[in-house]
């Protein structure tokens, strides 16, 4: 496995060692980043240290991921749209409703199920579960994701995601008639002290920016494009509400009467990075699926 490596700056500084390794790699759990402290596959300045060491700045951690164990989940024909593939990375459609990858109790079905069956050559080092994964998209929100298919290319995927180079444009519908053309909504996210189940903007959250263009007015309801700076767990959605725009259909961040729509009006159309090996930038876009565009002609039907 290769060994990755970030330097603590002034701003960091102070917090848990647990906390600090997770920009690696978000994907990466609290418990599992523990694990390794225990085992020594983190270091800091070379050294082994405790679980709650807190982080200095200047403190070099590097981190070496163990041998992923054997995976053990299920190859499934889902049919995935794979829209582009070579031999370091590949770019997939995943469609509305399709979990990325699984968890405890929930092992078939996912993403990654179908993956395992129309692809042979998946990064392993995210382990079991998440094999060729570097970031994902909520189960209902439908779009292009990008997966690594040997671990160069997962830890140059990651370090561009780290590094916020990487083009990340999806299309929403949200409540409310947005006046202005263009926004930017900087504001931190963490869980949401209130309700665990959610996410919210909290002042000691992690720095989370968000880019909007309006692209249609649709009498109550207001079409953006939206455009990820950073991708933290459930950012459009949570940015948007805190605007006072909240994404039609959706049951957790939506207001108690929104459209039945099955999940929020959000799609992933554009992806775009540096390819792992050529350095060369390559951009992938794929059409909203066919209910988001009914749901368009409805609302403009509407008017």
């Amino acid at each position: 496995m290769e060994e990755l490596t970030i330097e603590i700056t002034e701003e960091s500084a102070g917090g848990r060692i647990d906390k600090a390794v997770t920009a690696i790699d978000p994907d990466w759990s609290r418990s599992q980043i523990q694990g390794w402290l225990k085992d020594g596959y983190v270091k800091v300045n070379g050294n082994s240290v405790k679980q709650n060491y807190k982080v200095k700045d200047g403190d070099v951690i590097t981190v070496l991921p163990p041998e992923p164990e054997a995976l053990d989940i299920q190859a499934e024909d889902l049919n995935l749209d794979i829209v582009y593939e070579d031999a370091d990375v590949l770019v997939v459609n995943k469609p509305k409703g399709m979990v990325v990858h699984p968890a405890p109790g929930h092992v078939s079905g996912t993403l990654v199920n179908g993956l395992m069956h129309q692809v042979t050559d998946l990064s392993g080092i995210n382990g079991i579960m998440r094999p060729g994964i570097v970031h994902r998209i909520d189960k209902d929100t439908s779009g292009l994701l990008m997966v690594a298919k040997n671990d160069a290319a997962h830890a140059s995927l990651v370090e561009q995601l780290i590094k916020k180079t990487v083009t990340r444009k999806y299309t929403a519908v949200v409540h409310g008639h947005i006046a202005h053309d263009k926004g930017t909504i900087d504001a931190p996210i963490a869980r949401d002290p209130k309700d665990r189940q959610k996410m919210a903007v909290v002042d000691k959250g992690k720095s989370a920016v968000t880019h909007f263009t309006v692209t249609e007015r649709l009498g109550e309801f207001t079409v953006v494009e939206c455009q990820l700076e950073t991708g933290r767990t459930h950012q459009i959605r949570v940015h948007m509400k805190y605007i006072g725009f909240p994404l039609a259909g959706d049951p957790k961040y939506g207001p108690r009467k929104t459209l039945d729509i099955g999940g929020q009006a959000l799609h992933a159309g554009v992806i775009g990075f540096d390819h792992p090996k050529t350095g060369e930038y390559m951009e992938f876009s794929a059409e909203p699926p066919a209910e988001f565009g009914q749901l368009l002609e409805t609302l403009r039907n509407r008017g």
